[in-house]
């Protein structure tokens, strides 16, 4: 494979026109404008619930607007670091010191955001263990109509950041025999990141709603922080789940199926001395094949066998005879 215009030696003969476009390693994903306008609009709404609670909540005295709205200061930090991702994968996507792009700064954005609600999630276990032991009197009209509030706000952040394309396969074409026109697994760490933030919240909202309405109704105080710590649990195993799909990725794992379908579509006429499969952006693989044959092809004929294995995006194949 000839090597990139960005670090050929000076004195060799000019590139083929169009080289340097279908050589571009910038692999977002492919609805990366889309989702960051999503995200950002999605952290306005809630930049603006935080602000109004806060205000309310020291205007009218009320812990309880006060709490959600420092509460949801922790999920618009968490949009911030969503947002700033995007625009840094953007902007670094033709930088020379990135080998294959910064398709994976949303991973990254994602690793980090699990974390923050793994710690939220904590933090909502401490508190709610604290009231058990010491019950705290609850203004339950306000703190319904808040948790309402709360509530509406998260299911339409919840709507504007479903990722719908998800399972859909798009076309890509990135020609010099890169192979696979085809992306399997089309997730956007950085922005499941930001739903599961806004889903947490809905879904602590709806346990609240329901522990307030049968607390006020047959005065059972103690399944509010009964609710929080089931809350608390759902909340852990979710950001459990996005923390490693994000390191497995960071990590450069070899995702599940792609090493077998590379060996299948390589045929039984070759051997694989060497194989390496990683992820370089959503939905988009890079491999690197060392293989032997008895009558060996050219590499191009190689490349071309695995044109039809679905998320592959990057080929290099190196190859020896029996």
């Amino acid at each position: 494979m000839s090597p990139s215009p960005r670090y050929r030696r000076p004195g060799l003969p000019p590139l083929p026109a169009g080289f340097a476009a279908r050589h571009a390693h910038d692999f977002l994903g492919a609805d990366h404008q889309r989702n960051a306008r999503r995200v950002g609009g999605v952290m306005a709404l809630t930049l603006a619930m935080m602000v109004g609670e806060i205000l309310a909540g020291t205007w009218f005295g009320s812990m309880a607007l006060l709490a959600d709205g420092w509460h949801m200061a922790t999920h618009a930090g968490a949009m911030l670091i969503t947002v700033l991702a995007y625009r840094y994968a953007q902007r670094a996507a033709g930088e020379a010191r990135h080998s294959f792009g910064a398709g994976k700064v949303g991973d990254l954005a994602g690793f980090a955001s699990a974390l923050i609600l793994i710690g939220v999630a904590l933090i909502m276990a401490w508190e709610s263990v604290a009231r058990l032991l010491a019950p705290t009197p609850i203004e339950y009209g306000e703190a319904i109509a808040v948790a309402a509030l709360g509530l509406a706000v998260n299911l339409v952040s919840a709507w504007l950041l479903h990722d719908d394309h998800a399972h859909h396969h798009h076309g890509h074409d990135h020609g010099h025999n890169h192979a696979g026109h085809h992306h399997h697994d089309h997730h956007d760490h950085n922005l499941r990141a930001a739903y599961l933030h806004v889903l947490a919240d809905a879904l602590t909202s709806v346990l609240a709603i329901v522990a307030l309405l049968l607390g006020q109704r047959y005065g059972w105080s103690w399944l509010d922080p009964v609710m929080g710590l089931v809350g608390a649990v759902v909340i852990v195993r979710w950001g459990r789940g996005l923390l490693h799909s994000t390191a497995d990725v960071l990590l450069d794992a070899a995702p599940s199926g792609m090493t077998e379908a590379i060996t299948q579509a390589l045929g039984d006429d070759v051997g694989v001395l060497d194989l390496h499969v990683w992820q370089i952006g959503p939905g988009q693989h890079a491999a690197i094949v060392a293989l032997s044959a008895a009558r060996p092809a050219s590499p191009a004929a190689y490349k071309a066998r695995l044109t039809g294995v679905s998320g592959l995006a990057h080929v290099n194949v190196e190859v020896h005879a029996a």
